[in-house]
């Protein structure tokens, strides 16, 4: 079973590949900026967060030295368009705190660490949770680790490969254990189910009709058929 999982997961990946093309997801000019949008990107779309982007480089204050130095309200001004502004510059803060207190503001050295063991220290700064801790590890880091999200949920449950009622490490699991073990292909894979998610495999009225995976979907086919 684990091969025929590994197989519908690839196909499911190609159809999607052969839609859509490649994502080059994540965007981002340096790896710290990867990072910061990473947190940014909680609970809001990417366009304001590449506005808040636009909005800290424009002030000089997209690096860990000068958010870890500068008062909390310079940093909630530059952020405002990405929500929860109050919140994610405290975020934005004690993660920059974290990089320079623990790796002297070194990401190389950051990232030198054993996947698992960064996972752990990043998971213990406040603000980070599974999903943002995961995505700096795969985007900025380049560690081979899948991002799970809603979209991956949904996508998967309605094609009938989990239950989408599991928790996030079990998903995370899934994935890495069916899929190559490969940064490039988790990286781009994800930003397919992603773009997936916000075309077609839409949370109501799905467009089923025109999914470029429906061969591989139990729910679009009932659906549909």
């Amino acid at each position: 079973m684990p091969h025929a999982k590994r197989t519908r997961l690839l196909k499911i990946y190609f159809l999607l590949f052969k839609r859509f093309g490649h994502r080059k997801w994540w965007p981002g000019e340096t790896p710290f900026e990867v990072m910061a949008g990473a947190i940014l990107t909680q609970n809001t779309n990417w366009a304001n967060v590449e506005k808040a982007i636009a909005e800290l480089k424009k002030r000089k204050l997209l690096s860990p030295i000068a958010l870890s130095s500068v008062p909390n309200a310079a940093v909630e001004k530059a952020i405002r368009s990405s929500g929860y502004y109050r919140q994610k510059a405290e975020r934005l803060k004690g993660f920059s705190r974290f990089l320079c207190g623990r790796y002297g503001c070194d990401l190389q050295k950051m990232f030198s660490r054993p996947a698992g063991a960064l996972r752990g220290e990043l998971l213990s700064v406040k603000g980070i949770g599974p999903e943002t801790a995961d995505s700096i590890l795969l985007y900025a880091a380049g560690k081979p680790v899948f991002v799970v999200d809603a979209y991956t949920k949904r996508v998967f449950s309605r094609a009938g490969m989990i239950r989408g009622d599991e928790g996030y490490d079990d998903v995370r699991a899934f994935f890495e254990k069916n899929l190559p073990r490969d940064s490039a292909l988790f990286n781009d894979y994800h930003a397919q189910i992603v773009e997936l998610g916000k075309r077609f495999c839409l949370k109501s009225e799905p467009v089923c009709w025109a999914c470029p995976v429906l061969a591989e979907c139990r729910f679009g086919r009932k659906r549909v058929y």
